[in-house]
């Protein structure tokens, strides 16, 4: 069983990632996929030379990923282009990854639906939030507030994401009530999709 666990920018996804680890599923996070890719003599740091240039390669021949960030997040054309790039990268290492294990298997990632993944998996989960309640939190995590605007409008409304999902969890609460909602959500899960679609 394949899970999507979506969101927008601190949203909550990583939290809710712990908890359901926690609870004994195996979770895997896009963004680590995407450094993977990145690494010298990779895939996605090929892509990023091709696409955007030798200078946003550090002298390992790795993206530089801070300054791959500040381009792109203030080029939406450079954007689109990367993501199409890469989107595909990331579902094929997700689907050798999922082909290996016989138990339910999360993965994490900001885009997941807007990226077109959502055929990928049984269930769509999404964590929202507020936006203002998201930006004080990625602001709080070490972004400047312009960074996480330029960051939060980059996203796509969350709109999409909640017509997609089966399952949408509300953050804006407190932990042990995110807690409850993933608790609920685990139970279902090893009941089996056809409960949690249902």
């Amino acid at each position: 069983m394949k899970i999507g666990l979506t969101g927008g920018l601190a949203s909550g996804k990583s939290t809710v990632s712990r908890q359901l680890a926690n609870a004994g599923l195996v979770v895997v996070d896009a963004d680590e996929l995407v450094a993977d890719l990145y690494r010298n003599g990779q895939p996605g740091a090929a892509v990023v030379r091709d696409l955007l240039g030798q200078e946003l390669l550090d002298s390992e021949g790795a993206v530089d990923r801070p300054r791959l960030a500040a381009k792109v997040f203030a080029d939406t054309d450079a954007l689109e282009r990367l993501e199409q790039r890469i989107h595909p990268l990331v579902r094929e290492m997700f689907a050798k990854i999922a082909a290996a294990v016989s138990s339910p298997i999360v993965l994490e990632g900001t885009l997941l639906v807007e990226a077109g993944y959502a055929p990928d998996f049984d269930l769509i989960v999404t964590v929202e939030a507020v936006p203002e309640t998201r930006l004080e939190r990625a602001v709080a995590r070490g972004l400047s507030r312009q960074e996480a605007q330029a960051r939060l409008a980059a996203q796509s409304d969350s709109e999409l994401r909640r017509r997609a999902a089966h399952r949408i969890l509300h953050n804006d609460g407190s932990l042990e009530e995110l807690q409850e909602q993933v608790d609920e959500l685990v139970e279902l899960i090893r009941k089996g999709p056809e409960v949690l679609r249902s």
